[in-house]
């Protein structure tokens, strides 16, 4: 229960509009994309960076746990409040404040939607590489939490190589700035590789410099299709050895196509038993006109799987390339080893593949082989030298498999981190690091 002497400074530092107390009005903060949720016992809104200190220094004065949250898109509950407290909602902090078109250089609040960010720079001739599926609503502060990079990943990369600087507010309330504003600079520890990716358990990022690409002067989309996903993982290990780098690369399986063809009515064929949309892009003078017709296929597919299976468990795992088809191999053995289920598609040029086990939470047996069939699943990424998350992060959901993939020593230091940033733990306790065995 928050004292009222806390709820009081949080009304002086922000306002009492800036300011949610009501159960009823804080319940939806307690979700993010996840099924997982546990309300806070207060919404705080900030609209500036200082704001973000004040709201930060109170917790940490009252021993306060606070969790950042953009627009809530992430799907591994890293931005639920396990413990209530305070969700510091950033979604205000939606302000574009500078384009450096000279420096290819853009500075904005971490409330700002991939979108709006897309389309300032695109007014000028660039883009920020990073594109998630849920770019018109997610915001580029969520996108750093959890170095959120979408298909342009493949050759472009992910957030950590598109952004130059940082300004955040640790959990002991310090501002920090980390990182540059040029394009070269190794002068003291890569802090701003470190808080990218950290999903808020270090800092509050208040401010980031995105380092803008030039708009290429066309595209063109292929979309081939193949009898099989041992075909279509091949091709693209073929594809990755070649010396143009696709800008998107695309894998669908069959059961996806099933369901797209289903959901959409999007025309493909019936015996597709994959699928790949290879995107390149350069300067070339002529561009496919059914660019945006292939590219509705993969948009299809998220809301298609959310209307069919809207509680599935969603996995994003990545293998290397050369590793896919092993991959794509386990995988369908595991569907029928434990009658589940499984439908993939993803980033292929990167390995980056969603698996999804298309399970009912009301099946008590179905969910225990689903949990058995996950762990196999997870065993198997690691054995093909691959890691259990790409993109969507580890928030709670995959917390407790990541001392499988990171040894004791390393987990040890990572903690260490925590600790000097946070040394009260009040910043998204209870996610990323699994709590060690004993203190």
């Amino acid at each position: 229960m928050l004292n009222q002497n806390f709820l009081a400074a949080l009304h002086h530092s922000l306002g009492p509009a800036n300011v949610l107390t009501d159960p009823a009005d804080c319940w939806p903060y307690g979700y993010d994309n996840s099924r997982r949720h546990n309300p806070p016992e207060a919404v705080a809104f900030a609209t500036s960076h200082e704001q973000v200190m004040a709201v930060v220094g109170l917790c940490r004065e009252h021993h306060v746990p606070l969790v950042a949250r953009g627009r809530g898109t992430g799907t591994t509950g890293a931005t639920v409040p396990l413990r209530g407290g305070v969700v510091l909602a950033l979604e205000r902090m939606d302000k574009i404040l500078d384009i450096d078109v000279d420096n290819r250089v853009m500075v904005v609040q971490p409330g700002v939607t991939n979108q709006a960010v897309q389309e300032a720079a695109a007014a000028r001739g660039f883009f920020w590489p990073p594109d998630p599926t849920s770019a018109a609503f997610c915001t580029v502060g969520g996108n750093l939490a959890y170095n959120s990079a979408g298909p342009r990943a493949v050759k472009y990369g992910t957030p950590r190589e598109n952004t130059l600087g940082l300004r955040a507010v640790t959990g002991s309330g310090a501002e920090i700035r980390t990182g540059v504003y040029t394009t070269k600079g190794v002068v003291g520890y890569d802090l701003t590789r470190l808080l990218i990716g950290s999903e808020g358990t270090l800092a509050v990022i208040t401010e980031a410099t995105l380092k803008l690409t030039p708009l290429p002067e066309t595209k063109r989309l292929l979309q081939a299709v193949y009898r099989d996903m041992h075909s279509a993982a091949r091709a693209v290990s073929r594809i990755m050895a070649q010396s143009v780098t696709p800008c998107a690369l695309e894998f669908i399986d069959g059961r996806a196509i099933a369901m797209i063809r289903d959901y959409a009515q999007i025309p493909l064929p019936e015996t597709a038993g994959a699928l790949l949309m290879i995107e390149v892009d350069g300067q070339h003078a002529a561009i496919a006109a059914e660019t945006a017709a292939l590219w509705a296929t993969r948009k299809a597919l998220s809301p298609a799987l959310r209307t069919i299976a809207p509680k599935k468990i969603n996995e994003d795992v990545v293998v290397p390339v050369s590793h896919m088809a092993e991959l794509i191999g386990g995988l369908e053995a595991l569907s029928q080893e434990f009658a589940i289920t499984i439908v993939n598609f993803g980033h292929a040029g990167n390995g980056n593949i969603h698996v999804n086990l298309l399970v009912n939470p009301d099946d008590p047996d179905e969910m225990h082989r689903a949990e058995r069939c996950l762990e196999r699943v997870f065993d198997l990424v690691l054995k093909l030298q691959g890691t259990l998350s790409g993109e969507h992060g580890v928030g709670i959901e995959k917390r407790d498999f990541i001392d499988r993939e990171i040894a004791a020593p390393a987990l040890e230091l990572m903690r260490g981190i925590k600790e000097l940033f946070d040394p009260q733990g009040i910043l998204n306790p209870d996610k990323m690091l699994p709590p060690p065995e004993s203190r």
